[in-house]
């Protein structure tokens, strides 16, 4: 039986060589940090893992690497949503038979699709694993957004459909998940600078990419708000706040990986077409990253 999710889950960066491969070392090293850091689960290929540049054999390979070197210690969430139905039950499968505690299934993002094939296409992936889905609502990357009172009716119908990252900066949408819905589906806020906001208002967790960088922080803030102790947990928002801020307003990987370099953990550039950050662009994030 797999782990409840909660708390603070770090969405992994993918780490690559100077030559473009996968750079399984670092990848390795970069779940122990989160680790380290006091998160309370890891994800593998989302978006912060650049996995629309990934190879279905590099998904399944980074799937199985996280899962080894987590070892049991935190739960871990696998992104497998794809552009058909049958990779992403493929990848779900695997990702099932690797080890992994949830699949995160991406709606497809090249060709939108209307909320009925969206539902349709959840089903099937659910249908074809026996462990938890989270479903992973991503308005801005596939053109479909899926209201609350449709995830919690899917809830329903679906009995392993138990989680949603809700990546959007509609607080008041992920708020009626939270209280609408909470007893059929756990939510997970997937906006960095919303994570005070969230937690506060009760959601399970949140889904950060900026956890590679400062997962100690950020669970702080999580256990000062689980403790009810909002002054402790405004305060240390506060120190962590700025970078989440100039993360945010920066194309949101290559200043994920920016920022990792300036704390001294450097994995790689984006892979192309994804460029870096110019130094214009990260100046401000190397000196936010570099103080923390």
């Amino acid at each position: 039986m797999t782990r409840p999710l909660r708390g603070i889950l770090t969405a992994l960066a993918t780490p690559f060589r100077p030559d473009g491969t996968l750079d399984e070392t670092r990848l390795r090293a970069l779940v122990d940090r989160s680790i380290d850091g006091g998160v309370h689960g890891v994800v593998v290929c989302g978006s912060t893992g650049e996995f629309s540049t990934l190879s279905s054999d590099e998904r399944r390979y980074a799937t199985e690497v996280v899962v080894d070197q987590a070892a049991g210690r935190v739960p871990v969430v696998a992104q497998t949503g794809a552009t058909s139905t049958s990779e992403a039950i493929r990848l779900s499968r695997h990702a099932q038979a690797a080890g992994v505690d949830v699949v995160m299934p991406v709606a497809p993002y090249y060709e939108p699709l209307s909320v009925a094939e969206t539902l349709t296409y959840l089903r099937a992936v659910a249908a074809a694993v026996d462990i938890p889905v989270m479903i992973y609502n991503l308005p801005m990357a596939t053109g479909v957004d899926l209201a609350p009172d449709v995830v919690g009716a899917l809830a329903r119908e679906v009995p392993n459909i138990n989680y949603i990252k809700n990546t959007t900066t509609d607080m008041a949408q992920s708020a009626q998940l939270i209280h609408n819905h909470g007893e059929v589906i756990a939510t997970f806020v997937g906006w960095d600078s919303l994570l005070l906001a969230a937690l506060v208002e009760g959601a399970a967790g949140v889904m950060a990419g900026t956890a590679n960088i400062v997962p100690a922080r950020l669970v702080a803030v999580h256990d000062a708000v689980r403790k009810g102790d909002l002054d402790l947990a405004r305060n240390e928002w506060s120190k962590v706040y700025p970078l989440i801020d100039a993360i945010m307003a920066r194309p949101f990987i290559p200043a994920v990986k920016a920022a990792l370099t300036a704390a001294g953990f450097p994995v790689g550039p984006p892979r192309a077409p994804v460029a870096a950050l110019t130094e214009t662009e990260a100046d401000l994030i190397i000196k936010l990253a570099a103080a923390l």
